[in-house]
């Protein structure tokens, strides 16, 4: 009996490895749990370069396989990934496949009773960075609202969350809404899209406290522990997987004088402006597709490249980068622009930044809130917690 016991022990043990390797299947991927909800249908799609199985794009794919796509919609960036952070793109047609695409950015971000006219079911699929100031979870939410009002049904094929293995920052106070921070979340949400998704449903966060019709096709083998790498760069200033861990932190430098990499081959890897000491680490931001315009363009900027891979997974978001900058800057009345509150949330940040207090003082005041938020997450999430 004892034998057998051992006999069973490994072979769990050997099955173990097998199992943790079990690669990620996400929603997209999921082709049997969605088809027969597109079937007959007219599908509308807000889709970017993210939205692939495999190495074919989610759009080509379901064409194959007869779906009846009859409009794409576009969020920043546009549907191909490529456009400024911020730039404005017109509606146009996809040349590979004659659909017409609508985008969702700019002045007309909610798709309206003409947009949906001809759709009887929404699919979204986009790839998120896990932050509130990455739009894609505001285009989600505008999405989610037209479905409600148009009634139309919402299928969101999940993605895993890059950044889903932690939940940190201050909570936004919602007299600071933008389109770069909409709802009461921390910078760092912890969830992935379909998670949010329920958790706006089941909040009644929606404009007017509508209902939509949603449907989740999780991802499989996925927990908030896993460390998912990005197929597909999810916008063009996010190059690799150390920008999309640093987003967090450095994304702040967006409201602020300084340079933050745009133009260079280290966007949110660097930080610097031309007063800081010239020993410090020089770059200089260039007219590049993506950042055509970037802040700084063509001035030698001295600050600090972060862009070595970190010995341990980024938990936490690092104060200490905006909290230098301040300190070295020697003109601090020029240091803070207007888009800094809307990043931060709040107006908070920037008066404890001004007023000298520590990273652990600061981040003292956001546990409260953090306490709060996790209680509410904890209600929506699709997958084991980390």
């Amino acid at each position: 009996m004892i034998m057998k016991h051992l006999a069973c022990l490994l072979l769990l043990c050997c099955c173990l490895p097998a199992l943790a390797q079990q690669p990620v299947k996400t929603g997209a991927d999921r082709t049997a749990a969605y088809l027969p909800l597109l079937e007959g249908k007219r599908v509308g799609m807000l889709v970017n370069q993210t939205s692939i199985i495999g190495a074919s794009h989610l759009v080509d794919s379901l064409l194959k396989r007869n779906v009846r796509i009859v409009k794409i919609f576009s969020p920043e960036h546009g549907f191909r990934g490529q456009a400024d952070a911020g730039e404005k793109l017109g509606n146009t047609t996809d040349s590979a496949t004659g659909l017409p695409i609508v985008s969702l950015y700019g002045k007309h971000r909610k798709a309206d009773s003409a947009d949906l006219a001809d759709v009887d079911v929404l699919v979204f699929d986009l790839q998120d960075v896990g932050t509130r100031f990455y739009t894609y979870i505001s285009s989600l939410q505008e999405l989610m609202e037209s479905a409600a009002e148009q009634n139309k049904p919402l299928i969101v094929l999940d993605r895993p969350n890059p950044n889903g293995h932690y939940v940190d920052g201050p909570i936004l106070d919602t007299a600071f809404r933008s389109f770069v921070g909409m709802q009461p979340i921390p910078t760092v949400h912890g969830m992935t899209v379909g998670e949010y998704a329920k958790l706006l449903n089941g909040e009644g966060w929606l404009k007017g406290g509508v209902k939509c019709d949603l449907t989740v096709i999780p991802c499989e083998n996925y927990t908030h522990r896993t460390m998912y790498s990005l197929p597909v760069k999810p916008s063009p200033n996010l190059p690799n997987m150390r920008s999309i861990y640093l987003y967090a932190s450095t994304c702040l430098f967006e409201g602020t004088a300084f340079s933050l990499g745009r133009g260079t081959d280290k966007p949110f890897q660097v930080y610097g402006h031309p007063s800081l000491p010239k020993h410090l680490f020089a770059f200089t931001p260039r007219s590049v597709p993506g950042a055509k315009n970037p802040v700084l363009k063509d001035q030698t900027c001295y600050g600090y490249d972060l862009s070595a891979p970190a010995k341990a997974p980024v938990n936490a978001i690092e104060l200490e980068y905006i909290l230098n900058a301040y300190k070295l800057f020697p003109e601090k009345s020029r240091f803070f622009n207007a888009f800094f509150n809307k990043l931060a949330g709040n107006s908070i940040l920037q008066s404890q930044i001004k007023a000298g207090k520590s990273a652990a003082a600061i981040r003292a005041t956001w546990q409260p809130g953090l306490k709060k938020f996790k209680a509410i997450r904890k209600k929506y999430l699709l997958y084991e917690d980390f």
